[in-house]
């Protein structure tokens, strides 16, 4: 019996892009709620690290202030925290003027 190949001799080899990862350093990320585990806190980690992927799961190091470890994460077990308006108007006001030194009451 001949087996017949379905790959031509002189084809290149399909070039899969790399993926991206979703979350910047520094972001704010909350970790997914699962039904089968039961999450103690809805606790802020920030993104430390962004890892290799492992098999098609981008991974990344997060960090809570509350811990004193780091943890490893993969990209679909996070979510985006995203501040509120006043928090935002905070940030705005403090990047603006400072903590207000420098003005006289």
């Amino acid at each position: 019996m001949i087996s017949i190949r379905s790959e031509r001799l002189n084809s290149r080899p399909t070039r899969r892009e790399a993926a991206t990862h979703r979350y910047s350093l520094g972001q704010s990320v909350r970790l997914k709620r699962s039904f089968n585990t039961i999450q103690q806190s809805h606790e802020i980690y920030q993104i430390t690290a962004r890892l290799p992927p492992r098999g098609d799961s981008l991974q990344y190091r997060i960090r809570s202030e509350a811990e004193n470890h780091e943890r490893m994460a993969t990209e679909d077990s996070l979510e985006p925290v995203h501040a509120s308006r006043d928090d935002e108007d905070a940030a705005l006001l403090k990047r603006t003027f400072g903590n207000g030194q420098g003005t006289k009451a």
